[in-house]
């Protein structure tokens, strides 16, 4: 692979840091130059990473572990970048795209806090700018995996669209008329901290009762881990899987035993799967999509989740009856969303990166053509 110092001299003319993006993101996609882009999705345990064609196509990927919390952004960063010039190696790549698990800011350089990194108010947008010889884009991993879904997915042909994450926590996005809504500071989407229990559940973020310990892949594992702690006894087909080893109860290993039939599995899935449905209900009263697309690693489950998810959102849905109701549908691209989207809408920046380029290739030939005219009338002297 080669160094960054070979890279920067390759291609220093390619050096060029993003200070904006165009807003008009619906139309602008349509005249996005039709060139390879590297997208990374940053989560708690991995980085991926992949070089998308303007189909949405993943042309390579990468994977690396997620560095631990403790270390300094710069390690991340670090991780980033090798992933990005084993990529170029390979690859003409135009731009990088970063889907960040964490709330960016509203010009999507800062990661303003990310709660299983340890980046606070940090610039990662120009920082990576000024190691990589392409523009940077830097968005919410949610916004990246909702504008896949849009462009390439369960989403395409959807004017109204409310995008939910279910994996660890719950993230989400919106999308209206072809634009991400991203909100006045750029952390629009945070529907896993809508309170649902007064007083319930403690979560990370500080409060209590928030969605994500009704309905995620966290609240899927402590339900699981508390009535094998108990020694109940609908949770002995899991004890007797994990051997009595009740912290290696897993979020897929749940999901894998209740689809061959296990009763309690089945029962906790459709209990988040109805926590689910009663927050679209609510999504539903307050932004009144045409579409809810459900993704993340929970989405795995399928209807075991999504088939209760629907009945509790007709249940609870305002004006039940006598309103259209929105569709729910399941991602189709799976674990890749947000990194397909970032590269995607990465794309869009590229545009100024070749204009620019084209521009210094303008100038060169400008200046070579004066210096041969120069040489030519000395020589003619």
């Amino acid at each position: 692979m080669s160094t960054y110092r070979d890279l920067t001299h390759r291609g220093s003319a390619r050096a060029t840091v993003l200070r904006t993006v165009g807003t008009r993101e619906r139309r602008s996609h349509l005249t996005a130059p039709r060139v390879p882009t590297v997208g990374i999705d940053i989560g708690g345990t991995k980085v991926m990473a992949g070089v998308v064609d303007a189909d949405g196509v993943i042309l390579e990927k990468l994977r690396a572990e997620t560095p631990d919390k403790s270390k300094s952004p710069k390690a991340v960063e670090d991780t980033i970048v090798e992933l990005v010039l084993d990529l170029s190696d390979r690859h003409d790549v135009h731009a990088v795209g970063i889907g960040a698990a964490g709330w960016v800011d509203a010009d999507r350089n800062r990661v303003l806090f990310a709660p299983h990194l340890s980046w606070r108010n940090e610039p990662l947008r120009d920082r990576l700018a000024g190691r990589l010889a392409v523009p940077v884009l830097v968005d919410n991993d949610a916004n990246a995996a909702a504008w896949a879904e849009w462009r390439f997915g369960a989403g395409r042909g959807e004017d109204h669209l409310v995008m939910i994450t279910l994996g660890t926590g719950i993230g989400g996005a919106i999308l209206e008329d072809g634009q991400v809504k991203r909100g006045k500071f750029g952390v629009a989407g945070e529907f896993g901290h809508m309170q649902v229990v007064p007083g319930g559940h403690r979560c990370p973020c500080g409060n209590r009762g928030c969605w994500e310990q009704y309905s995620s892949g966290n609240a899927l594992v402590r339900e699981a881990r508390e009535l094998a702690a108990a020694d109940s006894p609908v949770a002995y087909g899991i004890i007797e899987h994990v051997k009595g080893n009740i912290s290696d109860i897993t979020g897929p290993m749940i999901t894998e035993l209740a689809r061959e039939g296990d009763a309690m599995c089945i029962e906790l899935l459709q209990d988040i799967g109805q926590w689910l449905g009663v927050g679209i209900a609510n999504l539903a009263a307050a932004l009144d999509p045409s579409c809810f697309v459900i993704g993340g690693g929970v989405s795995a489950a399928d209807d075991l989740l999504i088939g209760p998810a629907r009945d509790a959102f007709r249940r609870h849905l305002t004006g039940r009856g006598y309103r259209p109701e929105a569709r729910i549908a399941r991602a189709q691209l799976g674990p890749e969303a947000g990194m397909v989207g970032a590269a995607d809408l990465a794309r869009l920046v590229a545009r100024r990166f070749r204009r620019a380029n084209r521009r210094r290739v303008e100038r060169h030939e400008r200046y070579e053509r004066y210096a041969q005219a120069r040489r030519t009338l000395k020589g003619s002297l």
